[in-house]
């Protein structure tokens, strides 16, 4: 019998996030996830669903995003540049998606990943932690 296809990795994309300076126009969290759309076109990323959120409670950090999978720790990451971060948050999310545990080296992570983490959620157990 064949490998089962990995889990997805679903990057979770705040839209609601407003940057300093945001005006009438897409706030700064709808431009990061229109920048990592179109990013996603230039390259493959076939186990990867990009899912837009209306808030991930980050308010002090925006841009914010979640990175979570099935059996893998959930990172959330804030600080992010809207106009810059894409490319680098695929980069960090590619590194996650090898992993059978979510868990990226911290010096193996991006920069904007080492200095961006806000929280890191455990997987979801069987109930049997901590026994």
């Amino acid at each position: 019998m064949p490998d089962a296809a990995p889990e997805p990795v679903v990057l979770y994309v705040c839209t609601t996030c407003r940057a300093e300076g945001d005006g009438d126009g897409p706030r700064a969290g709808a431009r990061l996830l229109a920048a990592i759309r179109a990013e996603l076109e230039t390259g493959s990323a076939s186990a990867l669903r990009v899912e837009p959120v209306e808030c991930l409670s980050v308010c002090k950090r925006p841009c914010t995003v979640a990175v979570a999978s099935p059996g893998r720790w959930t990172y959330v990451y804030g600080d992010l540049n809207p106009g810059h971060s894409a490319r680098t948050i695929l980069d960090g999310v590619g590194l996650y998606a090898e992993t059978p545990d979510g868990i990226v080296p911290w010096r193996a992570r991006p920069e904007a990943f080492r200095k961006g983490v806000v929280a890191r959620i455990p997987p979801r157990g069987d109930g049997s932690a901590g026994r």
